[in-house]
């Protein structure tokens, strides 16, 4: 059985911050990622707001440039999932594709999923006019129509870059106004392309073989109206990647980890960093404090047993 210091699960900021803390300090460790480095960094076209960029930098960009730092250091990887933790006395375990794997500490940074509407036709029509990714998908959609489903800003960044792209967008959201921040909603309002549909929820996605419409309700009055799209993009907000956790570990109603400040779990010698936390700022520059305070205190745990 493999033996480490440390596991980190998760390769987007917070998992990657975390690593390049416990390279520095000497620690022995394994990061677990099932995809690539970068996690939700991937999926962003422009990050605007992360500090020391004044012009902005591309999603994958500063993905790439925190890998190669971190890179600097020799440390185990394996991509893949994380079936389960076991949670012990001096050692936990990690089972990944059924390897258990000790530890002393165990940092979860596993982040989101995109949450769904679980409307009709939802899953059927995925990757035939359903997504959750304009980034991914928005070159399909050229010159076509779209529509934009929520009213945070996600959704509103999401928009402002298919703008670019598409004829026109529908962003629907079912308040009677955006909760995004100032910028995105004056950038949205601003664009020609863009047409808010708002006091509006959708209730069915149209399409056989694939998307033709979106079926709406009207929050206000309840009436049902259909828009002819090509393609709908949803952005409604994201789930907790908790599906391995321990059943004692301590979450909130969302699934999401309730840690100290100093990012300590409610078992000792697991910690949780970024997104995967129970608190309302989810954004990277937050997710990398997140993982610099979680290694610090792992380290400061291993020091103390």
């Amino acid at each position: 059985m493999n033996s480490y210091d440390a596991v980190v699960i998760g390769g987007g900021p917070a998992g990657m911050a975390a690593a390049l803390y416990l390279a520095r300090a000497g620690v022995k460790f394994l990061v677990v990622e099932k995809l690539s480095h970068g996690g939700q960094m991937l999926l962003s076209d422009e990050l605007e707001n992360y500090p020391g960029f004044p012009q902005g930098i591309k999603g994958y960009e500063l993905a790439d440039r925190m890998a190669e730092h971190v890179g600097q250091y020799k440390y185990d990887h394996r991509y893949a999932a994380v079936d389960k933790i076991i949670p012990g006395g001096e050692y936990h375990e990690v089972v990944v594709e059924q390897e258990h794997i000790r530890t002393k500490v165990i940092i979860i940074a596993s982040g989101v999923s995109f949450r769904k509407l679980k409307v009709p036709n939802e899953e059927k029509l995925l990757g035939r006019g359903v997504s959750y990714c304009a980034l991914c998908d928005g070159n399909f959609y050229r010159n076509k129509v779209v529509a934009v489903i929520g009213g945070g800003n996600s959704a509103l960044e999401e928009s402002i870059y298919l703008s670019k792209l598409v004829k026109k967008i529908y962003l629907v959201h079912r308040r009677d106004q955006f909760r995004a921040d100032k910028v995105f909603r004056d950038k949205c309002l601003d664009n020609p392309v863009i047409e808010p549909v708002l006091n509006s929820v959708v209730s069915r996605i149209v399409g056989e073989t694939e998307v033709t419409g979106i079926e709406l309700q009207d929050t206000v009055t309840g009436k049902y109206s259909e828009l002819k799209v090509d393609g709908v993009f949803i952005f409604v907000g994201f789930n907790a990647v908790c599906d391995f956790f321990p059943e004692n570990l301590a979450t909130d109603r969302s699934g999401f980890i309730k840690t100290t400040c100093e990012m300590e779990s409610s078992i000792p010698g697991i910690f949780a960093a970024g997104d995967i936390r129970s608190k309302k700022c989810r954004q990277i520059v937050t997710a990398v404090g997140d993982g610099a305070t979680a290694a610090t205190a792992a380290y400061a745990y291993l020091e103390h047993k």
